[in-house]
């Protein structure tokens, strides 16, 4: 079968992703699920051969000790994340589908707190949450929206380049990692080079990346970014611990000044299962909370997130809980999503 056959059939499903194994069948994630597409075994050579016709030459080596990131566009069909990669059996592949429309802000079911990011003109916002959460679709919406209103100008730093952004109002210039740039830091430290007014850094990844994010959103730009933690104060935690110990007071100090806003959010299966809701939590920096990171008292912002609704702020408890009063998921659904079940009952 053809590789376009196969990307046709999950978008056609509604599927998310398409992953290639050698000794299975074409396999794709249907609201969160592994099933097989048909009960044909790929071979080695038949997922090589698929593979080479889609991929650029300079990325089509396929070595069995490296790993090949690339976006790759079928022409009429859609635009997909790949990974290619090898196992003990030959080569595989995964494939994420990236819708070529950019859903809004409130089509995604995100708070409407959330706008206010697209008018802020400096400091930190992260969107965390688990792989295929939806933070990439999140932040395109917020690029989306300041695109449409703002006149600024507007760097990506992606690996690879996700959603595709035209120019609108803004200037969007979109860089990928090992085709534009060679890393996410040292294209942040060109970044600010750039006159950007808006920097999107795909992953906030490791310790120099994450120093260069906060220096940029200290010294006048809004920087967005992700983290794969689970929880607003969780991603707090994980910014502090990535730098040394004898730093961390420092970088406390500066996180409480330019940090502005987490949402962190995971994808909940539909009572049905035909879809998927999303839920998340939001924390919206206010003087207590800041005071709070100060002062490393980090393991108390979540009561300020619980009590914070009169600023926009919501626990993923409350958050699991009106989709399940409004019957989209089920109450067994939500407590396997909860951080704390009490709350959760106590909604």
């Amino acid at each position: 079968m053809d590789i376009k056959d196969l990307l046709k059939i999950i978008i056609a499903k509604e599927a998310s992703d398409l992953h290639l194994s050698v000794g299975l069948p074409a396999m794709m994630r249907l609201n969160g699920t592994l099933e097989p597409i048909n009960d044909y075994v790929l071979s080695h050579e038949e997922i090589s051969d698929m593979l080479k016709s889609i991929f650029p030459p300079q990325k089509a080596a396929f070595l069995p000790d490296q790993e090949v990131d690339a976006s790759v566009e079928i022409k009429n069909v859609a635009r997909f994340r790949a990974n290619v990669y090898y196992d003990k059996n030959g080569i595989c592949a995964a494939f994420r589908f990236i819708p070529t429309l950019i859903r809004s802000i409130p089509e995604l079911g995100l708070p409407d707190v959330v706008e206010q990011v697209c008018v802020m003109k400096r400091g930190l916002m992260l969107v965390t949450g688990i792989a295929g959460s939806g933070k990439s679709t999140t932040l395109a919406a917020i690029i989306d929206r300041i695109n449409s209103t703002r006149h600024d100008h507007v760097i990506t730093i992606e690996d690879p380049i996700e959603f595709v952004h035209n120019h609108k109002n803004c200037i969007v210039d979109q860089r990928e990692i090992g085709t534009h740039t060679h890393s996410f830091d040292s294209a942040l430290r060109a970044a600010l080079r750039e006159d950007p007014d808006v920097i999107l850094v795909g992953e906030l990844r490791d310790l120099e990346t994450i120093s260069m994010a906060i220096t940029a959103a200290e010294t006048g730009h809004l920087v967005l970014g992700t983290l794969h933690t689970r929880g607003a104060a969780q991603a707090i935690y994980r910014v502090i611990d990535i730098f040394p110990p004898h730093q961390q007071e420092q970088i406390r100090a500066q996180l409480s000044e330019c940090l502005e806003m987490v949402v962190s959010q995971v994808l909940v299966p539909s009572v049905d299962g035909r879809h998927r809701y999303l839920a998340c939590e939001v924390m919206v920096m206010t003087h207590a909370i800041r005071q709070l990171i100060r002062s490393n008292k980090i393991y108390q912002i979540q009561t300020e997130i619980e009590t914070g609704s009169q600023w926009g702020m919501q626990s993923l408890e409350k958050s699991l809980k009106s989709l399940v009063t409004a019957g989209n998921i089920s109450k067994e659904t939500a407590l396997q999503w909860v951080h704390d079940r009490k709350a959760f009952e106590s909604f």
